[in-house]
């Protein structure tokens, strides 16, 4: 446990968090939304300082991130808590069991874990990282200064200073934008809709940013939505890769799985405005291969995680020379 960064005392026994939007007022031992800053004797408590509930060794493509040193490996440490409720949660045992087993790792021993296997990147991932906040800092401020890159894999709900404080440290995200109404962020997830674009405007102008949508039938795929979503993406940069993918029913919902034909109808619908749209979760013809935007040359070939680097050599197509934003060796 270590004393929170972002808060301030109201009184002799309630404080504020300022960490994200929520801005939770808590009381002498209670937490927050999150459930992992605590009020302890009027101090706030990042609880799950150190706490990993998951480490793995991943393909960067997993996180997803498809144009950010493609077919590399990454170390992932996930936590527990969130400041969301969703309750279609892939990792809900984790997200939303505090009490979750797991083992503490000093942010320099994180480092050395990467190090010791020779990985060049670092994901915080699995749970909500931006909750994490201390450690995430902490472990990424040691890994830039060793050359190691490190990624977020995060909601985006965060408020403005804590977020400006840890970009610097931070060469990579993928952001899920839940929904593009407000709705949906009441009903299913909580928060505001707002605060996550704001982010995401914000990100892509300090690091290399992809966004992610779960598309869940009857509560975010309607083809008017996904396409404001699109045109709203493209008014920041038609090459920022957007990722949809396909639900299954998971935790406390019970919606049947995303059909075949609504990943294709968005898939069609994103691709009239923009240049890298990528379909996870589901394997449907060449939604996971990266293609030139200005001759169409096969760049990169995926199947699964199955990567090979065909047509793109440090960022340039081969055929038409363009130079293409992917972030390569």
């Amino acid at each position: 446990m270590k004393e929170a960064l972002y808060y301030k005392k109201i009184d002799n026994s309630k404080l504020q968090c300022l960490l994200c939007p929520y801005n939770c007022i808590i009381s002498k031992d209670n937490s927050g939304v999150c459930g992992v800053r605590k009020n302890i004797e009027n101090k706030l408590i990042a609880t799950s300082y150190g706490k990993v509930s998951a480490i793995a060794v991943d393909p960067v493509e997993k996180k997803p991130l498809y144009h950010f040193y493609p077919s590399s490996e990454i170390l992932s440490f996930g936590t527990i808590g969130c400041n969301f409720k969703c309750p279609y949660c892939q990792n809900w045992h984790i997200s939303q069991n505090v009490n979750y087993p797991t083992e503490y790792i000093e942010p320099k021993d994180a480092v050395d874990i990467a190090k010791k296997k020779n990985l060049k990147m670092i994901a915080y991932t699995y749970s909500e990282p931006l909750i994490w906040y201390e450690w995430v800092k902490d472990t990424s401020e040691i890994a830039k200064k060793n050359g190691i890159k490190n990624v977020l894999v995060t909601n985006g709900y965060i408020n403005r200073e804590p977020l400006e404080s840890l970009v610097e440290f931070v060469d990579a995200a993928n952001i899920d934008v839940k929904a593009f109404n407000q709705k949906f962020y009441s009903k299913l997830c909580g928060g505001k809709l707002e605060y996550v674009l704001k982010n995401v405007e914000y990100l892509y102008k300090k690091i290399h940013i992809e966004l992610t949508m779960l598309l869940i039938p009857g509560w975010n795929d309607d083809e008017k939505g996904i396409e404001n979503f699109v045109k709203w993406v493209a008014t920041l940069s038609k090459n920022i890769p957007v990722h949809f993918s396909k639900y299954f029913p998971q935790y406390n919902f019970t919606v049947e799985a995303t059909p075949i034909e609504t990943l294709k109808k968005t898939y069609d619908i994103a691709k009239r405005f923009l240049n890298f749209v990528y379909i996870g979760n589901a394997s449907i013809g060449n939604s996971g291969n990266t293609y030139c935007p200005y001759c169409g040359n096969l760049l990169i070939k995926r199947r699964g995680y199955t990567v090979d680097i065909v047509g793109v050599d440090n960022g340039v197509c081969k055929k038409c020379h363009n130079k293409i934003e992917i972030i390569m060796d």
